[in-house]
């Protein structure tokens, strides 16, 4: 196994395991979504069923259910825990000031719903994934009714953006969110100037059911390395209360 992976893999592999050692007995956790989150949640499983580790998960998407399912960890819903411990999950960007952008797997707007009732929310990445400007390199991700799709591409081309629909791979037509959804991928080519000013225009343009900008929400980042080694990013000295 070890063979196969490339540099960027076993950085996500290592970034995985070391947000599972951060988990503790009994604790509620949000599991997200995507190949590095997947690291994580197989690290996670590997615990539970070799120490007794006692958790509960709420997935992000049916493929993290699925995962974790398989990988035998107890799940619950929002409906049945009023706060989560810790959640988990990767990203497109990172920025120095730890906002990210996400979204390459269609799961942002659960995954949002779910970061934002963790004490602690922790993203995952390889080295690549941190810049300077959010927005250089991956657009950011519009969940929209598919009614409103072609107004909201209009509104975003005025803000200053290059918006394309995303389409399926291995499928005729758009990809369709798990809430039924459009997504559109908005891409500012010389970054985003202000994600504050974007984050609220976006929430508020009728027929979007949110974005891809996690703003203020990150508590740590870990970064992994093709060596074993992470680097542990803090937003501040406590979780979030």
């Amino acid at each position: 196994m070890e063979e196969t992976l490339t540099p960027a893999e076993r950085a996500k592999r290592i970034a995985g395991q070391h947000v599972a050692a951060m988990v503790e007995n009994g604790m509620r956790l949000g599991l997200g979504t995507g190949s590095t989150a997947a690291w994580a949640i197989r690290a996670l499983g590997h615990r539970v069923r070799e120490e007794g580790l006692h958790v509960v998960g709420v997935p992000t998407s049916y493929a993290a259910e699925r995962l974790a399912r398989a990988e035998g960890i107890p799940l619950v819903t929002l409906d049945d825990v009023d706060v989560l411990d810790l959640a988990f999950d990767g990203a497109d960007e990172v920025s120095p000031t730890l906002d990210v952008i996400k979204g390459r797997g269609a799961a942002h707007t659960r995954e949002k719903v779910v970061a934002a009732q963790a004490r602690r929310f922790v993203i995952l990445v390889d080295e690549s994934k941190l810049v300077e400007r959010l927005g250089t390199r991956w657009p950011v991700p519009v969940e929209v009714l598919p009614m409103a799709a072609t107004p909201v591409m209009r509104t975003l081309e005025r803000l200053g953006a290059v918006p394309v629909l995303r389409m399926g791979q291995g499928k005729d037509g758009p990809v369709v969110t798990d809430q039924g959804f459009w997504i559109i991928d908005a891409r500012f080519p010389n970054g985003i100037d202000d994600p504050q000013a974007l984050a609220i225009k976006l929430s508020t343009l009728p027929g979007v059911l949110d974005h891809g900008l996690f703003l203020d929400m990150v508590t740590d980042v870990l970064v992994g390395q093709a060596d074993g080694h992470v680097r542990h990013l803090k937003k501040s000295a406590g979780a979030r209360q």
